[in-house]
């Protein structure tokens, strides 16, 4: 639930709140999911070294944070380093971004401490290096408190991975308390996934036009809205994240049901022909 006390629309610059104005704050996404993408590209463009791209896009991390806590987004999730960029990037770049990544902790955290974000991970944080799990802990820590937008960060992530992880554990747990295949359920497989804890996505953001999903919460995005912007992610701001929501709020979700603008219903089913073709 959204709180009109807790939200803080007076700190929205005056484009953002007026792109806020138009939205329906009951109708706000629990829970965004971001593939922020371009960073190289970015720098590109720019005749610039891709590690500039990386902190620009750095930059762009905390200022949507901000956003998303300043309306009350419950929980906001940034695929921030796939597992196949750590494979199959070079270890140069690699290496910078787990610089970056604990720049980043050390700079920010008070700043998710003045605007009550809550820092989380998921992905196999535990295959990298010990100094930035190090820096991550220390961070979860100290916003462990915080009551406002939990922000989690995709870190050494891979869907599949995500899977193969949960499908891991609850073999592990059918054979302990010798629990037979077929009682099973997705509900199950919910319990150990890495977001166990959140709700799935309603509204998933690609920067860069790219119009793929990119390993990314295969599981959590079934009905999940996707937008996606040519806007490069080291130029997406606050005010971007809410025109997304602005577009998600037009749409109808129906989960596999029947829209409103769908064709009128037959209730007696001895009256449906098939037409023959």
């Amino acid at each position: 639930m959204h709180l009109t006390a807790m939200l803080r629309i007076n700190e929205l610059t005056s484009e953002e709140r007026a792109v806020y104005a138009t939205l329906k704050p009951e109708r706000l996404p629990q829970h965004v999911a971001i593939i922020m993408d371009g960073n190289g590209r970015w720098a590109g463009h720019r005749s610039l070294k891709r590690f500039l791209g990386h902190q620009q896009g750095a930059k762009s991390v905390q200022l949507v944070t901000e956003t998303a806590s300043r309306i009350g987004l419950p929980w906001l999730t940034l695929y921030a380093f796939s597992l196949e960029n750590n494979l199959r990037r070079p270890k140069a770049e690699v290496s910078f971004l787990m610089r970056l990544l604990k720049s980043y902790l050390e700079s920010n955290v008070q700043r998710m401490m003045d605007n009550n974000v809550r820092i989380r991970y998921i992905g196999r944080i535990h295959e990298l290096p010990t100094e930035v799990q190090d820096k991550m802990h220390w961070a979860e820590g100290i916003t462990a408190g915080n009551t406002g937008t939990t922000l989690t960060l995709a870190l050494n992530y891979g869907g599949r991975s995500e899977m193969v992880d949960a499908f891991r554990s609850l073999a592990n747990e059918m054979q302990q308390k010798h629990i037979s295949p077929e009682r099973i359920s997705e509900e199950d497989i919910h319990r150990h996934l890495y977001t166990a804890h959140m709700p799935d996505p309603d509204l998933l953001i690609r920067t860069s036009g790219e119009m793929r999903i990119s390993n990314y919460l295969l599981w959590q995005i079934a009905y999940t809205e996707i937008f996606v912007t040519e806007r490069l992610w080291p130029d997406f701001r606050g005010i971007h994240l809410l025109e997304a929501i602005a577009d998600f709020q037009r749409r109808e979700r129906r989960y596999g049901g029947i829209g409103e603008n769908c064709g009128e219903v037959e209730e007696d089913p001895e009256r449906m022909k098939i037409a023959a073709s």
